[in-house]
């Protein structure tokens, strides 16, 4: 299968694809994406995300790409062009091309770029022993609530945590709180059974698996309680976990390399991770730990 881009008004080739060497988001990070899987063709939680991308352009003052359904239709259209199994959609939405100037530039337009790719979730071996994370302080802006394309942070923590042996970074906060992971949310179940995860403030980014993953608790008669948790209470916590577009539910068994309870994916962890498979059609494989 050939792979192509989407950019700004026409599909082509992955590698003819260009933009310009002004774009702002080249050269400022001036811009917002989006992470959507899609299985067989299917973007799932479509329109949490595009009003999440919506939400992030109004907060930079980003003029939409396109209006009305046309931006669903062009996502849809890139899923239809690479016919596979489970794919991850990546959408990203620039301010525009213009001169190299820190003010923002008048007459431009947005450029758009969607790509898809093949989607890789966690092997077998992650899912039943559960992945280890480093805590790192947390050096990003002051709203990593928007989606940002300026990552630098998180990539830095992300690269932190891969030299350390370790699948996520945790980033911690002024007072010592968990916020979340580089690229993912981060949850843990207390001493009493309560399922505890950084409320969606502008410290965090409010991720959609987040989202789904508190609607199936709820729903299930897990509690949940959404506020600040310190890495103390994680030390001691009964389980831990993540979740992203990709990690889906994934079982956290260290941290900082001590083991998280015994060390092995807890009850409310093994059930979250059915229910959200079930609830997107995935296969039960993905959620056997």
């Amino acid at each position: 299968m050939s792979r192509l881009a989407y950019v700004t008004g026409r599909f082509l080739p992955l590698r003819q694809a260009r933009v310009s060497v002004e774009d702002r988001g080249y050269q400022f990070a001036d811009g917002v994406y989006e992470v959507i899987k899609a299985i067989d063709g299917e973007p799932l939680d479509l329109d949490r995300h595009l009003a999440r991308l919506d939400r992030s352009l109004s907060e930079l003052r980003i003029p939409k790409p396109l209006v009305g359904r046309a931006l669903e239709q062009v996502a849809r259209e890139a899923l239809r062009r690479h016919p596979l199994r489970f794919a991850i959609l990546y959408l990203q939405v620039t301010r525009g091309t213009a001169a190299r100037a820190h003010a923002f530039p008048s007459g431009v337009r947005p450029n758009l770029v969607i790509t898809v790719r093949r989607a890789q979730f966690p092997g077998e071996a992650e899912r039943r022993e559960g992945v280890a994370v480093r805590t790192l302080p947390d050096l990003r802006w002051g709203r990593p609530d928007i989606k940002s394309i300026a990552l630098l942070p998180n990539v830095l923590a992300k690269q932190a945590a891969t030299e350390a042996g370790c699948r996520e970074a945790w980033l911690i906060g002024t007072e010592g709180e968990v916020r979340e992971g580089s690229a993912s949310n981060a949850w843990i179940v207390d001493g009493d059974g309560r399922l505890v995860t950084h409320p969606a403030d502008r410290r965090i980014l409010a991720g959609i698996t987040r989202s789904v993953v508190l609607e199936l608790a709820r729903a299930h008669g897990i509690e949940v309680v959404e506020r600040p948790f310190s890495l103390e209470e994680a030390l001691v916590a009964r389980e831990a976990f993540l979740t992203s577009t990709t990690s889906l539910v994934l079982p956290v068994t260290r941290i900082d390399g001590r083991a998280v309870a015994n060390g092995r994916p807890g009850a409310i962890t093994r059930e979250l991770a059915r229910l959200y498979a079930a609830r997107c059609g995935l296969p039960a494989e993905f959620a056997r730990m």
